[in-house]
């Protein structure tokens, strides 16, 4: 989420060392370590599966009025602009290009903690929701509808995006306004403690992938994959999406993801209130400039937040593979990453479950795992097996860790030991009733 904040001048940039040190600046004593949830969702009237535009007595518009006086402060990108996200403490409520919900929380110790405030807000939403003839509904990817029937939320950012994503990919609008996902970020040490968390959950990630897999339909019908939501990312744009080589080849580091981010083109440049669009890579802006004056940190930060690797760095390290699922799966999510990740010898075991497999071979090996989910195989493995193992080795690591928050991995190791992924539920529902508003019923929050 980002809320676009007016810009702040800094230093002019004309090289990445900078670059390098502010992620470094990101490093954080192990005892300080936290997590964060972030959650997104699909609004729908009840009864139709057409979403709600922005304005209007029943919009998503009306719906952020209707939470504000809960405590929370009004964000407007100017005083005369509509409110497009609200703020309280450290937690905030954004919308996505096509009005997907979404909770950006706050930093916690523990997995309960990021859950709970999760439960909180989705009882808070629910409750304005329902009051408005509305509902929240948790699927990855919309089941039915075009992008061309999709509203278009008010904010300039998403209004830029809309005319520059798509000169990269041919799906880059089906993202912005299709897709819904649940996201966690982590904290690292220093340098090598980043480097070996970003390597190890890249390539855990299809397994990931498969776990939370829960996009099956596309315009209705069923699309071939168990994650289509995963399988649009590969039509956004290559420069700034999926994996990075380094993650498989041993060579990545602060510098590795500096110099990938560097190579990706602007999609927007923000100057005197407005964006613009100059054809440059963010390289070429700081060799050339931008009408004479080169860019700042400002810049930079906002490009940051236009990459979407599987794993991004920014201040935080951010796991992007899930689909949108319920609240308990949300809540599952975080534990599983700190179970691994936080606990040393959890993230050995993680590191040793998966043969090492070539960039090549992993681009394959996450293709099976969209498109077949928790049925499909790595050699002779099946995935289901394989990420019973990673849960079991995430709850080991709770359990060593923090033992209060091993049972919320209680509905992925139901998942993985079913053998079928999310996704499976969403066909067998569509198979007995293909009216979209039904489906809709069946998968509400």
């Amino acid at each position: 989420m980002s809320l676009d904040l007016k810009r702040v001048a800094s230093e002019p940039l004309t090289s990445a060392a900078p670059l390098v040190e502010e992620l470094r600046k990101g490093e954080k004593p192990r005892t300080q370590h936290r997590l964060g949830l972030e959650h997104e969702k699909f609004i729908y009237p009840v009864g139709s599966a057409q979403p709600p535009p922005y304005e209007g007595p029943n919009g998503i518009g009306a719906l952020l009025e209707r939470i504000a006086p809960g405590g929370y402060d009004r964000f407007r990108e100017t005083p005369e602009s509509p409110v497009i996200a609200l703020q309280r403490g450290m937690a905030a409520i954004s919308l996505e290009p096509g009005g997907q919900f979404e909770l950006s929380g706050s930093p916690f110790r523990t997995a309960r903690e990021a859950h709970q405030e999760n439960l909180e807000h989705l009882k808070e939403t629910k409750a304005a929701a329902s009051a408005l003839g509305l509902r929240l509904v948790a699927l990855g990817y919309r089941p039915v509808g075009t992008t061309g029937e999709m509203p278009w939320m008010p904010k300039t950012r998403y209004q830029v995006m809309r005319r520059t994503l798509p000169e990269r990919g041919r799906l880059a609008l089906n993202m912005m306004l299709m897709t819904s996902t649940g996201q966690v970020s982590l904290d690292w040490a220093d340098e090598a403690d980043c480097v070996r968390k970003t390597v190890a959950v890249a390539r855990l990630s299809p397994l990931l992938v498969a776990l939370y897999a829960n996009s099956p339909l596309l315009e209705g019908k069923p699309s071939g994959y168990m994650s289509f939501r995963s399988r649009v990312w590969e039509e956004v744009d290559p420069t700034r999406c999926g994996y990075l080589p380094s993650w498989f080849d041993g060579s990545f580091s602060y510098q590795a993801y500096v110099d990938w981010a560097l190579d990706a083109p602007l999609l927007f440049l923000r100057r005197e209130g407005e964006y613009r669009h100059p054809k440059l890579t963010f390289r070429q802006l700081m060799k050339e400039g931008y009408e004479g004056k080169p860019p700042d940190m400002g810049d930079w930060t906002d490009h940051l937040s236009t990459l979407f690797p599987e794993v991004r760095l920014k201040k935080v390290l951010e796991v992007r593979g899930a689909d949108c699922s319920s609240a308990a799966m949300t809540g599952a999510l975080g534990a599983l990453w700190r179970g691994i990740l936080y606990d040393a010898q959890a993230l050995e075991e993680a590191e040793l479950l998966l043969p090492r497999l070539t960039f090549t071979e992993h681009l394959a090996f996450h293709d099976t795992a969209r498109r077949e989910g928790l049925a499909g195989k790595l050699g002779p493995r099946e995935l289901h097996r394989l990420a019973g193992e990673m849960v079991a080795i995430a709850k080991r690591g709770l359990q060593r860790l923090d033992p209060e928050d091993a049972p919320l991995l209680a509905p992925l190791e139901a998942v993985a030991a079913s053998g079928r992924s999310p996704a499976q539920a969403v066909l067998d529902a569509w198979k007995e009733d293909p009216r979209p508003e039904v489906l809709m019923s069946r998968f509400e929050l």
